[in-house]
């Protein structure tokens, strides 16, 4: 029998699915809703219905927008020539910090045959629809081997298409994540970024 009433335990139990959070942190949070005003917690329950209603893929680049085409692929200040390609559209808030004036795509993922995600899964199609008039694909998938596997496939596929596909310099740790990374290395590896061969 659980010690937490049954209602209380479904939002400890709905909480501690969120990634990074365990069972006492999730205890935490419950315990904070039950305290807090009955106005905040119906607040976060519609914040949260509302983010699922309004958040939407781009048709385009598949960023997250509430509106497709999103605001980047329309922005004609950016650089249209230079298209930055991501694993997933956190990692293009994390790019926008360092003032990189190009266009995303987002791949939704990377090649990772032991979870059983291959090309096919991911949004090369996509991208390869979006090539005319791109001079440069930058890569910027996590340096691990999954996303050190994608990029030498997107160079292999584009490499008869006369574009020059480059990869983030490694002044970024090796198994790590984009997430974690600082916005002066990432800026130094947009800067400093290598062709791939």
């Amino acid at each position: 029998m659980s010690s937490f009433p049954p209602s209380l335990e479904k939002v400890i139990e709905a909480f501690s699915r969120f990634p990074g959070i365990g069972k006492k942190t999730a205890q935490r949070l419950g315990f904070h809703v039950l305290k807090s005003d009955k106005e905040n917690a119906i607040e976060l329950a519609n914040a949260l219905v509302e983010v699922k209603e309004n958040i939407h893929f781009c048709e385009i680049c598949h960023h997250i927008a509430e509106v497709s085409p999103c605001p980047i692929c329309t922005d004609e200040r950016r650089d249209k020539s230079i298209i930055c390609v991501v694993e997933t559209p956190e990692d293009i808030f994390l790019f926008e910090k360092t003032g990189f004036r190009g266009i995303y795509h987002v791949l939704g993922g990377v090649i990772s045959p032991l979870d059983g995600i291959g090309p096919d899964d991911l949004n090369i199609e996509d991208l390869l629809n979006r090539l005319t008039n791109v001079n440069e694909v930058i890569v910027a998938t996590n340096a691990n081997i999954e996303g050190d596997a994608t990029a030498l496939y997107l160079a292999r596929l584009l490499s008869p298409m006369n574009i020059k596909v480059s990869r983030l310099a490694r002044g970024l740790p090796v198994g790590g994540h984009l997430e974690y990374v600082d916005d002066a290395t990432l800026l130094r590896s947009i800067d400093e970024r290598v062709e791939i061969q």
